[in-house]
């Protein structure tokens, strides 16, 4: 089988790209990147178990019907993930990520390649009560220009697969977990950095009892592997979460690894949103089960990052 990774070496591709070939035999994977974060050290030890090729290219800017030939899946993680600072540089998100999107589908219909487009659980924002895929327009309260361009590119995929591209659309939660081109501009990592590195955790002083959808990086994996299996690619909508937990919860996993945690509460136009709890029912329903633990993804982090400030006190 042969898959095509765009944003191969960021956070979840660095793992993605190491841990598919435990679950998938005989793959050939090529790696599309355009290394803008210089995370070269994510091609470092890959596994033998798969054939790789890494090409570095923009997937706005190159030839993607050459790169997809023969593609049997091609699993879009390119984009600029950081929704904070998209309110800084909204033009440039849009521009970036709806066009990546876009070029991305269009190679992959013309190579009847199946296409995984991975969203965010950010979309829904300001919910009262649990929320899923079918969720109406009016529901759907992005956070962010971020977010907001997600939505945006999810339409298109949808308006695509009714005119007859394969593609899966998946919803993911904020990732937790280490990987080899991990990021830590997210809540569970960025409190691991924090707190480690003797930081006091940044939290926006209404946010500590907001509860949020989380996704345990190794699931994330496995649901992407699982939809391929599946041949899954019915245009539909997936909410890809291991679970919903509040921010004091994130505190509390961390607390035990740093006993003189110091929690500071400041303003941040992204973390001043109201409570919002997703469901993945429909995921599990059709067959996935999640294994991740926050708890255990949280002392995972930790315990790599602590060999770098062991002598923090001196």
């Amino acid at each position: 089988m042969k898959l095509v990774v765009t944003g191969a070496l960021g956070h979840i591709g660095s793992r993605l790209i190491r841990d598919l070939p435990e679950l998938q035999p005989d793959l050939e994977v090529v790696l599309v990147d355009n290394m803008l974060s210089q995370r070269y050290s994510s091609l470092f030890n890959l596994p033998a178990r798969a054939r790789y090729k890494f090409i570095e290219a923009d997937v706005t800017k190159t030839n993607l019907r050459a790169i997809l030939t023969g593609a049997d899946v091609v699993i879009h993680l390119a984009a600029i993930t950081d929704a904070t600072s998209s309110f800084d540089n909204k033009d440039l998100v849009e521009q970036n990520n709806f066009e990546a999107t876009r070029c991305v589908a269009e190679a992959a219909g013309e190579a009847g390649s199946a296409l995984i487009h991975l969203s965010s659980t950010s979309v829904y924002g300001m919910q009262t009560a649990v929320v899923d895929e079918d969720c109406d327009a009016a529901g759907l309260r992005p956070q962010s220009p971020y977010a907001e361009t997600k939505l945006k590119e999810e339409a298109l995929v949808k308006e695509m697969s009714a005119a007859g591209l394969k593609a899966v659309i998946c919803r993911f939660g904020t990732i937790f977990g280490p990987s080899p081109g991990m990021r830590f501009h997210t809540a569970v990592n960025k409190f691991c950095w924090q707190a480690v590195m003797g930081q006091p955790l940044t939290v926006w002083k209404t946010a500590y009892d907001q509860r949020r959808p989380y996704l345990d990086l190794g699931d994330a994996v496995r649901a992407i592997s699982f939809f391929i299996e599946r041949d899954l690619f019915d245009g539909r909508i997936y909410n890809v979460l291991t679970q919903n937990a509040t921010v004091r919860e994130v505190v509390d996993h961390v607390r035990p690894h740093v006993p003189d945690l110091n929690v500071q509460f400041v303003n941040s136009q992204i973390m001043n949103q109201l409570s919002y709890d997703v469901s993945n029912a429909r995921l599990r329903a059709a067959g996935f089960r999640f294994s991740g633990d926050m708890k255990a993804g949280i002392a995972e982090t930790i315990g790599l990052l602590k060999r770098s400030n062991v002598l923090s006190d001196m």
